[in-house]
Protein backbone atom coordinates (compact mmCIF):
# COMPACT_ATOMS: atom_id res chain seq x y z
CA UNK A 1 0.00 0.00 0.00
CA UNK A 2 1.34 3.42 -0.92
CA UNK A 3 -0.18 6.88 -0.72
CA UNK A 4 0.81 9.95 -2.70
CA UNK A 5 -0.60 13.44 -2.20
CA UNK A 6 -0.41 15.92 -5.07
CA UNK A 7 -0.77 19.59 -4.11
CA UNK A 8 -1.86 21.80 -6.97
CA UNK A 9 -4.25 20.60 -9.68
CA UNK A 10 -3.25 22.79 -12.57
CA UNK A 11 -1.95 21.24 -15.80
CA UNK A 12 1.15 19.78 -14.13
CA UNK A 13 -0.46 18.57 -10.91
CA UNK A 14 -3.43 16.96 -12.64
CA UNK A 15 -1.21 15.25 -15.20
CA UNK A 16 1.09 14.02 -12.42
CA UNK A 17 -1.91 12.46 -10.67
CA UNK A 18 -3.11 10.92 -13.94
CA UNK A 19 0.34 9.53 -14.77
CA UNK A 20 0.75 8.07 -11.29
CA UNK A 21 -2.65 6.40 -11.63
CA UNK A 22 -2.11 4.76 -15.02
CA UNK A 23 1.40 3.71 -13.97
CA UNK A 24 0.04 1.75 -11.03
CA UNK A 25 2.57 3.35 -8.70
CA UNK A 26 0.24 4.18 -5.80
CA UNK A 27 -2.78 2.60 -4.18
CA UNK A 28 -4.15 5.98 -3.08
CA UNK A 29 -3.76 9.45 -4.58
CA UNK A 30 -5.05 12.59 -2.86
CA UNK A 31 -5.40 15.79 -4.89
CA UNK A 32 -5.41 19.13 -3.05
CA UNK A 33 -5.95 22.59 -4.47
CA UNK A 34 -7.09 25.98 -3.20
CA UNK A 35 -9.78 25.63 -5.87
CA UNK A 36 -11.51 22.62 -4.34
CA UNK A 37 -14.05 22.33 -7.17
CA UNK A 38 -11.23 22.03 -9.71
CA UNK A 39 -9.54 19.35 -7.58
CA UNK A 40 -12.81 17.43 -7.29
CA UNK A 41 -13.37 17.56 -11.03
CA UNK A 42 -9.86 16.37 -11.85
CA UNK A 43 -10.03 13.54 -9.29
CA UNK A 44 -13.41 12.40 -10.58
CA UNK A 45 -12.23 12.43 -14.17
CA UNK A 46 -9.22 10.25 -13.31
CA UNK A 47 -11.10 7.98 -10.92
CA UNK A 48 -13.71 7.04 -13.51
CA UNK A 49 -11.01 5.52 -15.71
CA UNK A 50 -9.35 3.47 -12.98
CA UNK A 51 -11.26 0.24 -13.85
CA UNK A 52 -9.06 -0.01 -16.95
CA UNK A 53 -5.86 0.01 -14.89
CA UNK A 54 -4.41 -1.11 -11.56
CA UNK A 55 -6.89 -0.42 -8.73
CA UNK A 56 -6.26 2.95 -7.11
CA UNK A 57 -8.25 5.24 -4.85
CA UNK A 58 -8.22 8.76 -6.32
CA UNK A 59 -9.89 11.57 -4.42
CA UNK A 60 -9.85 15.30 -3.86
CA UNK A 61 -9.39 16.36 -0.28
CA UNK A 62 -8.04 18.79 2.28
CA UNK A 63 -4.62 18.84 3.90
CA UNK A 64 -5.96 16.55 6.61
CA UNK A 65 -6.52 13.86 3.97
CA UNK A 66 -2.76 13.76 3.38
CA UNK A 67 -2.26 11.92 6.70
CA UNK A 68 -0.17 8.80 6.11
CA UNK A 69 1.24 9.92 2.75
CA UNK A 70 4.47 8.26 1.66
CA UNK A 71 5.16 11.06 -0.84
CA UNK A 72 3.87 14.61 -1.20
CA UNK A 73 4.32 16.19 -4.64
CA UNK A 74 4.09 19.98 -4.64
CA UNK A 75 3.18 21.58 -7.97
CA UNK A 76 1.37 24.66 -6.67
CA UNK A 77 2.53 28.07 -7.82
CA UNK A 78 2.05 30.52 -10.65
CA UNK A 79 3.60 30.50 -14.10
CA UNK A 80 5.80 33.33 -15.22
CA UNK A 81 3.79 36.16 -16.76
CA UNK A 82 4.85 38.38 -19.69
CA UNK A 83 7.07 41.14 -18.34
CA UNK A 84 7.52 39.47 -14.95
CA UNK A 85 11.07 39.12 -13.75
CA UNK A 86 12.52 35.80 -12.61
CA UNK A 87 13.00 37.32 -9.17
CA UNK A 88 9.35 38.41 -8.92
CA UNK A 89 8.20 34.92 -9.87
CA UNK A 90 10.53 33.41 -7.30
CA UNK A 91 9.20 35.56 -4.45
CA UNK A 92 5.58 34.91 -5.41
CA UNK A 93 6.07 31.15 -5.44
CA UNK A 94 8.14 31.16 -2.25
CA UNK A 95 5.21 32.89 -0.54
CA UNK A 96 2.80 30.28 -1.90
CA UNK A 97 5.12 27.48 -0.78
CA UNK A 98 5.29 28.93 2.75
CA UNK A 99 1.51 28.77 2.97
CA UNK A 100 1.48 25.20 1.66
CA UNK A 101 4.22 24.10 4.07
CA UNK A 102 2.40 25.53 7.08
CA UNK A 103 -0.60 23.37 6.24
CA UNK A 104 0.84 20.11 4.88
CA UNK A 105 3.81 19.36 7.13
CA UNK A 106 1.74 18.89 10.28
CA UNK A 107 -0.36 16.21 8.55
CA UNK A 108 2.41 14.45 6.61
CA UNK A 109 5.56 14.88 8.72
CA UNK A 110 7.09 11.58 7.61
CA UNK A 111 6.55 11.90 3.86
CA UNK A 112 9.19 12.41 1.18
CA UNK A 113 8.54 15.81 -0.39
CA UNK A 114 9.02 16.26 -4.13
CA UNK A 115 9.15 19.89 -5.29
CA UNK A 116 8.13 20.48 -8.90
CA UNK A 117 7.05 24.15 -8.99
CA UNK A 118 9.47 26.66 -10.51
CA UNK A 119 12.00 28.04 -9.91
CA UNK A 120 12.46 24.54 -8.50
CA UNK A 121 15.99 24.95 -7.11
CA UNK A 122 15.07 28.12 -5.23
CA UNK A 123 11.90 26.54 -3.86
CA UNK A 124 13.75 23.38 -2.83
CA UNK A 125 16.20 25.51 -0.87
CA UNK A 126 13.41 27.57 0.67
CA UNK A 127 11.37 24.51 1.67
CA UNK A 128 14.42 23.02 3.37
CA UNK A 129 14.84 26.26 5.34
CA UNK A 130 11.33 26.70 6.68
CA UNK A 131 9.55 23.33 6.56
CA UNK A 132 11.38 21.46 9.33
CA UNK A 133 11.50 18.33 7.14
CA UNK A 134 14.92 16.57 7.12
CA UNK A 135 16.82 17.45 3.94
CA UNK A 136 17.13 13.83 2.82
CA UNK A 137 13.34 13.83 2.44
CA UNK A 138 13.24 17.01 0.35
CA UNK A 139 13.79 16.45 -3.37
CA UNK A 140 13.62 19.03 -6.12
CA UNK A 141 12.77 17.55 -9.52
CA UNK A 142 15.70 19.63 -10.75
CA UNK A 143 17.36 18.49 -13.96
CA UNK A 144 15.76 15.04 -13.99
CA UNK A 145 13.63 16.10 -16.96
CA UNK A 146 16.51 18.01 -18.57
CA UNK A 147 18.56 14.80 -18.45
CA UNK A 148 15.73 12.90 -20.13
CA UNK A 149 15.60 15.56 -22.84
CA UNK A 150 19.36 15.12 -23.30
CA UNK A 151 19.04 11.35 -23.65
CA UNK A 152 16.21 11.84 -26.12
CA UNK A 153 18.25 14.17 -28.33
CA UNK A 154 21.35 11.95 -28.30
CA UNK A 155 19.21 8.92 -29.17
CA UNK A 156 17.76 10.82 -32.13
CA UNK A 157 21.24 11.49 -33.49
CA UNK A 158 22.24 7.85 -33.30
CA UNK A 159 18.83 6.14 -33.74
CA UNK A 160 19.09 4.09 -30.56
CA UNK A 161 17.01 3.35 -27.49
CA UNK A 162 16.95 6.35 -25.15
CA UNK A 163 17.69 4.07 -22.22
CA UNK A 164 21.07 3.14 -23.72
CA UNK A 165 22.24 6.72 -23.14
CA UNK A 166 23.95 7.60 -19.86
CA UNK A 167 24.25 11.37 -19.77
CA UNK A 168 23.14 14.05 -17.35
CA UNK A 169 22.37 17.74 -17.10
CA UNK A 170 23.65 19.30 -13.87
CA UNK A 171 23.26 22.60 -12.03
CA UNK A 172 20.25 24.86 -12.16
CA UNK A 173 17.02 23.80 -13.81
CA UNK A 174 17.37 26.84 -16.02
CA UNK A 175 19.72 28.92 -18.10
CA UNK A 176 22.93 28.12 -16.20
CA UNK A 177 22.57 24.33 -16.47
CA UNK A 178 25.30 22.42 -18.27
CA UNK A 179 26.17 18.99 -19.65
CA UNK A 180 29.32 17.25 -18.35
CA UNK A 181 30.29 15.79 -21.71
CA UNK A 182 33.33 14.07 -20.23
CA UNK A 183 30.95 11.58 -18.61
CA UNK A 184 28.34 11.17 -21.38
CA UNK A 185 28.21 7.58 -22.61
CA UNK A 186 26.26 5.28 -24.92
CA UNK A 187 26.55 1.71 -23.62
CA UNK A 188 29.79 2.75 -21.90
CA UNK A 189 31.24 4.37 -25.04
CA UNK A 190 31.97 8.13 -25.01
CA UNK A 191 29.23 9.81 -27.04
CA UNK A 192 31.51 11.31 -29.68
CA UNK A 193 33.21 7.92 -30.23
CA UNK A 194 30.00 5.96 -30.72
CA UNK A 195 29.94 6.19 -34.56
CA UNK A 196 33.42 4.63 -34.71
CA UNK A 197 32.26 1.72 -32.56
CA UNK A 198 29.40 0.78 -34.91
CA UNK A 199 30.91 -1.72 -37.34
CA UNK A 200 28.05 -1.80 -39.83
CA UNK A 201 24.84 0.00 -40.60
CA UNK A 202 25.91 3.28 -39.07
CA UNK A 203 25.35 6.42 -41.13
CA UNK A 204 25.11 9.23 -38.63
CA UNK A 205 25.02 13.01 -38.93
CA UNK A 206 27.80 15.06 -37.39
CA UNK A 207 27.25 15.19 -33.64
CA UNK A 208 27.03 18.84 -32.56
CA UNK A 209 27.32 19.34 -28.82
CA UNK A 210 26.32 23.00 -29.04
CA UNK A 211 23.11 22.06 -30.85
CA UNK A 212 22.29 19.42 -28.26
CA UNK A 213 22.87 21.83 -25.37
CA UNK A 214 20.67 24.43 -27.07
CA UNK A 215 17.99 21.80 -27.66
CA UNK A 216 17.97 20.79 -24.00
CA UNK A 217 18.03 24.33 -22.65
CA UNK A 218 15.27 25.61 -24.94
CA UNK A 219 13.02 22.53 -25.00
CA UNK A 220 10.62 23.81 -22.36
CA UNK A 221 10.26 27.19 -24.05
CA UNK A 222 9.67 25.54 -27.41
CA UNK A 223 6.86 23.40 -26.02
CA UNK A 224 5.30 26.40 -24.26
CA UNK A 225 5.54 28.43 -27.45
CA UNK A 226 3.61 25.78 -29.37
CA UNK A 227 1.00 24.57 -26.85
CA UNK A 228 1.09 27.03 -23.96
CA UNK A 229 2.51 24.78 -21.22
CA UNK A 230 4.63 21.72 -20.51
CA UNK A 231 3.17 18.92 -18.43
CA UNK A 232 3.41 15.46 -20.04
CA UNK A 233 7.19 14.97 -19.85
CA UNK A 234 7.54 16.57 -16.41
CA UNK A 235 4.75 14.33 -15.12
CA UNK A 236 6.51 11.25 -16.46
CA UNK A 237 9.73 12.33 -14.77
CA UNK A 238 7.90 12.85 -11.45
CA UNK A 239 6.24 9.44 -11.77
CA UNK A 240 9.67 7.86 -12.35
CA UNK A 241 11.01 9.65 -9.28
CA UNK A 242 8.06 8.47 -7.15
CA UNK A 243 8.51 4.91 -8.38
CA UNK A 244 12.19 5.04 -7.42
CA UNK A 245 11.28 6.17 -3.91
CA UNK A 246 8.54 3.60 -3.37
CA UNK A 247 10.44 0.64 -4.81
CA UNK A 248 13.25 1.10 -2.33
CA UNK A 249 15.85 0.14 -4.92
CA UNK A 250 18.53 2.84 -5.04
CA UNK A 251 18.32 4.70 -8.34
CA UNK A 252 20.73 7.28 -9.74
CA UNK A 253 18.92 10.50 -10.64
CA UNK A 254 19.89 14.08 -11.38
CA UNK A 255 17.77 15.89 -8.80
CA UNK A 256 18.06 19.04 -6.71
CA UNK A 257 18.99 19.15 -3.02
CA UNK A 258 20.77 21.50 -0.66
CA UNK A 259 24.55 21.42 -1.03
CA UNK A 260 26.92 21.22 1.94
CA UNK A 261 30.42 21.60 0.52
CA UNK A 262 30.15 19.17 -2.40
CA UNK A 263 32.34 20.50 -5.24
CA UNK A 264 33.03 23.47 -2.92
CA UNK A 265 29.36 24.55 -3.05
CA UNK A 266 27.22 25.30 0.00
CA UNK A 267 23.97 27.01 1.04
CA UNK A 268 22.14 26.55 -2.25
CA UNK A 269 20.10 23.79 -3.90
CA UNK A 270 20.92 22.54 -7.38
CA UNK A 271 21.14 19.27 -9.28
CA UNK A 272 23.94 16.77 -9.11
CA UNK A 273 23.64 12.99 -9.26
CA UNK A 274 21.96 11.37 -6.24
CA UNK A 275 21.05 7.90 -5.05
CA UNK A 276 17.32 7.92 -4.38
CA UNK A 277 15.58 5.14 -2.47
CA UNK A 278 12.92 4.26 0.08
CA UNK A 279 13.33 7.23 2.40
CA UNK A 280 14.33 9.80 -0.20
CA UNK A 281 17.93 10.78 -0.81
CA UNK A 282 20.35 8.03 0.24
CA UNK A 283 23.50 9.78 -0.89
CA UNK A 284 24.97 12.36 -3.21
CA UNK A 285 27.32 11.01 -5.91
CA UNK A 286 30.46 13.00 -6.63
CA UNK A 287 31.13 12.51 -10.32
CA UNK A 288 34.72 12.98 -11.56
CA UNK A 289 34.03 16.28 -13.31
CA UNK A 290 36.76 18.09 -15.21
CA UNK A 291 38.04 21.39 -13.86
CA UNK A 292 36.00 23.24 -16.49
CA UNK A 293 32.84 21.32 -15.58
CA UNK A 294 33.29 22.04 -11.88
CA UNK A 295 33.62 25.70 -12.79
CA UNK A 296 30.30 25.55 -14.66
CA UNK A 297 28.63 23.92 -11.65
CA UNK A 298 29.93 26.64 -9.33
CA UNK A 299 28.77 29.30 -11.80
CA UNK A 300 25.30 27.77 -11.73
CA UNK A 301 25.37 27.87 -7.93
CA UNK A 302 26.37 31.54 -8.01
CA UNK A 303 23.47 32.37 -10.34
CA UNK A 304 21.02 30.74 -7.94
CA UNK A 305 22.58 32.36 -4.87
CA UNK A 306 22.14 35.76 -6.49
CA UNK A 307 18.39 35.17 -6.70
CA UNK A 308 18.13 33.61 -3.22
CA UNK A 309 20.00 36.53 -1.69
CA UNK A 310 17.28 38.94 -2.83
CA UNK A 311 14.36 36.90 -1.52
CA UNK A 312 12.44 37.06 1.72
CA UNK A 313 12.72 33.45 2.91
Amino acid sequence: MSKITVIGTGSVGSTVAYTLTVSGIASEIVMIDINSEKAMGEALDIRQGVPFFTPCKVLAGSYYDAVGSDIVVITSGVARKPGQSRLELAQTNVNILKSVAENIVKYAPDAVYVLVSNPVDVLTYAFAKFSGIPEERIIGSGTCLDSARLATRISEYYQINQQDVQAYVLGEHGDSSFIPWSLARIAGIPVEMYPNAVLSGGNFPEFKKDEVEEYVRKSGARVIGRKGATFYAVSMSVAHLCRSILKGIDTMLAISSVMHGEYGISDVALSILHLVGRNGIKSKLLLPLTEEEEGKLRHSADCLKEVIGKLDI
